[in-house]
């Protein structure tokens, strides 16, 4: 086995994993007391179980998202929770009603018990109103989160469905707001804007029916000075806000787009020393974010105290006026008293609303910002009435196919090829020249936009993708490497693979040992596999596609970043994995390319020699003269 890796690898000493099961600490065992607690916790554990999660290609709701159609399969629970609403609000409104009576009936008439009465309504109401309340604050909560599993999920799953040319044009950080701050929002809205909403509502709509059983005189005089300003206020902050709440959403996706990028490009940013150029640049960003928030901040200050004017002045008004209708005998004193309360209980909801509007407002961005990511379209659709690929042999067609990523610039030219089943075949050409997008068609990752890509006969735009994709193994040229452990990197195509199969593949592919040495399949493997070289993380790549036992394997320049003694390994590796099935190479190295039955050399898009190394190295044409120049740099002509 070669040593792998240089002097930065792991032949240089123990690594942290052999320490560790060295000292008898996990990845090697439990220590026996902690194993004995382990053991007993175990034993109450109870059964967790998954529920399936329902996602398909194609069957998923392709209406635009709004807050209505998202709702309404929850309504039920909705209902609910507008009737305690209802019950609490009305409960918690008996109040000022209560107070009228004590003064009117138990005060002014010189009646203790009536006035006791009132006394132990109003504190019974307030305990109902509590405990109602704290029912409502459980249940809204429940649901809250269950909405916003739901929308998670929803999110989540139609990502999941875009092709690979989505990510090509949209930043990480700007998907991960939308998971995250943008259904942060959201989530407030569904536990406690939707549900309070309904609360404030109620209550103004009950303050106002019992002002105007009183005297509707004085309930239209307060009403008139109360409503228009603030229906005018709410209208000019309902416009900027909007506007501001979009911007702070957009600030939010650069802030999170520009960190994600900057943690995933660390190392280039420390080698060139540019650390200092990339916090200025994060510093402008957080400044624009800062620079939004308070522009929603000064809204916010000019739109509350207008709100809390006009109620002191509506409560001056109601009090001169009211005092002349009861020196006129039109109303009681304790009716006075009910109008006051009532109307201070008229604005506490309206100033609630304000803050509930923000929320609303935020919550309203967000949804429109879901609802343009929800809205796109898979560039690569599976149709409703597609059936899945039957088990295949690995005959790959291309006919008179054109592919371009731009519509208007095509890569592919009316290419036409026919693989046999179990053929390799490479494919050699200038950077540029259409090598990865062959194989990126092959796997459908993108659909020509004329021609058809066949396997075994079967159109690839007709049958599942699941089907298809299952039958294939595909090793890019940067392998990725998921954080967590050995064994579910490797059986990651296969997730209920046995320890037998993963250690075949492994050995297999010649990176046993190497596991080994790591500490076995429950070795640790960091973020993108950061802690390995280059030539251990190919092979790991090479054994997951391995395991999966692929009748069509696709290798896109997966020897292209290796050191000569790596490639060796990987070149052994391929030996192994390429046997009796169909492969797809494509070639950056002469070396590989000379392994395959046959070559196809690609140039402006076109395929313009093909047959095997022996017979293009005798045809003089594109292929002999790179031939030629690798002989010249080294290359081995054996």
């Amino acid at each position: 086995m070669f040593a792998v890796g240089g002097g930065g690898g792991f032949g240089g000493g123990p690594t942290t994993v052999q320490s560790s099961a060295a000292a008898g600490l996990p990845h090697a065992e439990v220590p026996g007391d902690l194993r004995k607690k382990v053991e007993k916790a175990l034993a109450n554990e109870p059964e967790h179980v998954v529920d399936p999660v329902p996602w398909t290609h194609s069957d998923y709701d392709r209406r635009p998202f709004t807050l209505k159609r998202f709702l309404w399969p929850h309504r039920g629970r909705l209902a609910v929770a507008a009737m305690l609403v209802t019950i609490e609000t009305i409960a918690l409104q008996s109040g000022p009603v209560l107070t009228q009576i004590g003064i009117d009936r138990g005060v002014r008439a010189g009646n203790k018990g009536v006035l006791l009465t009132a006394a132990i309504a109003y504190v019974a109401a307030v305990a109902i109103s509590a405990l109602l309340g704290a029912v409502r604050v459980a249940f809204t909560g429940r649901l809250g989160e269950r909405l916003n599993e739901t929308l998670r999920i929803r999110v989540f799953s139609h990502m999941q469905r875009q092709g690979v040319d989505y990510y090509t044009n949209e930043k990480a950080g700007v998907l991960l707001t939308r998971m995250t701050s943008d259904i942060e929002a959201l989530s407030v809205l569904f536990q406690d804007g939707i549900v309070n909403l309904l609360v404030q509502g109620l209550t103004l709509v009950v303050i106002t029916s019992v002002m105007f059983t009183y005297d509707p005189l004085l309930a239209v005089i307060t009403l008139g000075v109360a409503v228009p300003p603030t229906v005018a206020v709410s209208l000019w902050f309902r416009g900027a806000s909007s506007r501001a709440y979009n911007r702070v959403r957009d600030r939010i996706a650069e802030l999170l787009s520009h960190l994600q990028e900057s943690l995933a490009g660390i190392r280039v940013i420390v080698a060139h020393n540019r650390r200092s150029v990339n916090v200025a640049r994060h510093r402008d960003v957080v400044g624009d974010h800062r620079d939004a928030n308070i522009h929603t901040s000064r809204l916010n200050s000019i739109y509350a105290p207008s709100t809390d004017m006009v109620g002191i002045i509506s409560q001056a008004v109601l009090l001169g006026v009211g005092s002349i209708m009861v020196r006129n005998g039109r109303i009681s004193i304790g009716e006075l008293a009910a109008f006051l309360l009532f109307l201070t209980s008229f604005f506490a909801p309206i100033q609630t609303l304000v803050q509930l509007y923000n929320s609303y407002q935020q919550g309203g961005a967000a949804v429109v910002k879901l609802r343009s990511l929800l809205g796109t379209d898979p560039t690569v659709a599976e149709s409703a009435d597609a059936v899945d690929l039957p088990p295949i042999e690995g005959a790959i067609e291309l006919r008179n196919v054109t592919f371009g990523y731009d519509a208007d610039s095509p890569v592919l030219r009316d290419v036409s090829l026919s693989i046999e089943p179990g053929e390799s075949i490479a494919f050699v050409g200038e950077t540029g020249a259409g090598k990865s997008t062959i194989a990126k068609l092959v796997t459908r990752f993108h659909d020509p936009q004329s021609g058809t890509v066949s396997i075994d006969g079967h159109d690839l735009r007709t049958v599942t993708l699941s089907s298809l994709r299952s039958q294939l193994g595909i090793v890019p040229q940067e392998p990725f490497l998921f954080a967590g452990v050995v064994r579910d990197n490797v059986a990651f195509a296969k997730p209920l693979a046995t320890d037998d199969e993963l250690n075949e593949a492994l050995e297999a592919v010649g990176i046993a040992e190497v596991v080994d040495r790591l500490g076995g399949l429950d070795a640790v493997v960091h973020e993108r596999g950061a802690s390995l070289s280059a030539g251990e993380r190919q092979l790991l790549a090479l054994a997951r596609a391995f395991v999966a036992r692929p009748r069509v394997l696709i290798l896109d320049e997966a020897t292209s970043n290796l050191d000569l003694q790596s490639e060796a390994m990987v070149e052994h590796a391929l030996d192994a994995m390429l046997g009796g099935r169909t492969a797809v190479i494509i070639a950056h190295r002469l070396a590989t390319a000379r392994r395959a039955d046959r070559i196809a050399v690609v140039h402006d898009g076109r395929i313009v020699e093909l047959g095997s190394h022996d017979e293009l190295v005798a045809l003089g044409g594109r292929y002999s003269s790179m031939y030629e120049t690798w002989i010249e740099h080294g290359g081995s002509a054996a």
